[in-house]
């Protein structure tokens, strides 16, 4: 069992940061101290929980010029494109805004003998288990509602990302929510199952790997405990023959290579109306030539190193494989690419479903191309894949991006943008991609059980 959690810096390789993990009988106490919380503080009025963690998200913004180069060592970031504080703070306010309106009771009817109405209520201690590749905009998307809805949380941070939750649970004390109503823990898989299987938890929220979910599912099978879950991605792009090719070309390269790739709802595969093939390509590697691979500390950098040496070869052996098959490189491998975290970027052409860079989720800078006769061939290729979390659709028809949305199996479908994450919508998935549903009034939905009140009046 592991004893000491290890963040090893992709910037070089060195030991950035470790923490002890908690025993599990350190695990349970600390959870059942969670627990006894939960009461007092969904008794407290909803405006007070949403101000309090306001104040706490408010005081994650005052540490950003901290936050910026710990990410950067952490995991790999270049800190030219500062924190997360945008969208982590974007998605909180959103969140309170509605929060009033999300949480009240469904009237049913009232008369002179009853009153029924349905009221949402917390579910009592919820569990986030958050990755590295967006540390604090993934984590706040749970903790931020949950918290609000009168929930107190657990929070189990990716190891690559170590110090990410040590460092929100410090802000939002310091703000005036109490220590234990919201809890960071370093724990081991085999502790963090355990607890799962004793149902320490009311409800469980997982980002990462389609193997991590399965984990949790299984730890949680027979707890009726609910499990929401996101994970793999192999996010497509089609761009039909009327889009606007240079804002495709700079959204959809930007979606594929930002953050080395790292993103969730990153552009992995691109499908282009064969009118517009060759000057799409022709653009994108031009697009990519242009990227500056370094050390992420270093202002002139854009692109880092992965946040392991574990991805980028998992990307080198997809790259190897497809170029073996007959798909063409179009990057030529940089100086700066070390063999290690430091990847070149790479657009590849001439790819076919029969290579699992166009099947499998790389999660890395790299992006198939394949020209397509039209829609109906541009559905099939998206379809054809084992997961469903976005689509991006580039056209200026917004009647047929919504017909080719609907035909689509994806959690979100975008027109003419990609890779962002807009509050007021569900974030969810399919397929692979797992189940549930963050932010948006469905956000509260699932972070509260409905619970039905039927009063029957004493009459004469």
């Amino acid at each position: 069992m592991t004893d000491v959690l290890k963040c090893i810096s992709p910037v070089d390789g060195s030991v950035f940061a470790e923490r002890p993990v908690l025993s599990l009988e350190e695990a349970r106490a600390s959870v059942a101290e969670v627990r006894a919380a939960q009461a007092a503080w969904a008794a407290r009025p909803l405006e007070e929980r949403v101000k309090l963690v306001l104040a706490g998200v408010a005081r994650v913004g005052e540490m950003t010029e901290e936050i910026v180069p710990e990410l950067a060592r952490m995991m790999g970031r270049p800190v030219r494109y500062g924190g997360e504080f945008g969208g982590f703070n974007e998605r909180a306010q959103y969140m309170a805004k509605i929060a009033a309106d999300a949480l009240a009771d469904i009237e049913v009817g009232e008369d002179a003998t009853f009153r029924r109405y349905i009221r949402r209520v917390p579910w009592g201690v919820v569990y986030v288990v958050a990755p590295w590749n967006y540390p604090y905009m993934t984590a706040i998307n749970t903790v931020a509602p949950a918290l609000m809805a009168g929930n107190t949380v657990v929070l189990k941070h990716a190891t690559q990302t170590l110090l990410v939750g040590e460092r929100m649970a410090r802000a939002f004390h310091e703000a005036g929510v109490p220590e234990a109503v919201f809890r960071n823990v370093f724990l081991s898989h085999e502790v963090s199952d355990a607890l799962i299987r004793e149902r320490a938890f009311n409800f469980i929220n997982f980002t990462g790997s389609v193997a991590g979910g399965q984990a949790m599912e299984k730890a949680a099978a027979g707890t009726f405990v609910p499990v929401s879950t996101e994970l793999g991605g192999k996010d497509p792009g089609y761009v039909a023959e009327d889009a606007d090719l240079d804002a495709a070309v700079d959204t959809l390269m930007d979606g594929a290579m930002f953050n080395a790739g790292q993103c969730c709802c990153g552009i992995e595969r691109i499908y282009v109306h064969e009118s517009l093939y060759d000057a799409f390509v022709e653009k994108s590697v031009a697009w990519v030539k242009a990227l500056k691979l370094g050390n992420p500390l270093e202002e002139a950098t854009t692109i880092g190193p992965m946040a392991s040496p574990r991805f980028a070869a998992t990307v080198r052996a997809q790259v190897a494989d497809a170029v073996a098959a007959g798909a063409v490189a179009h990057i030529e491998t940089l100086p700066e690419d070390d063999g290690g975290a430091y990847l070149t970027p790479q657009i590849l052409t001439n790819v076919t479903h029969d290579m699992e860079v166009m099947r499998e989720e790389s999660f890395g800078p790299v992006v198939g191309i394949m020209p397509v006769s039209g829609d109906e061939e541009a559905i099939a290729l998206m379809n054809d894949c084992r997961y469903g979390l976005t689509a991006s659709i580039w056209t200026g028809d917004v009647e047929r991006a919504a017909r080719i949305g609907d035909a689509l199996e994806t959690g979100t479908v975008f027109m003419n943008r990609a890779d962002y994450l807009d509050p007021g919508l569900c974030w969810t998935g399919c397929k692979d991609t797992g189940r549930g549903g963050g932010l948006s009034v469905i956000g509260y939905q699932n972070l509260t059980r409905p619970k039905s009140y039927h009063l029957k009046k004493v009459t004469k």
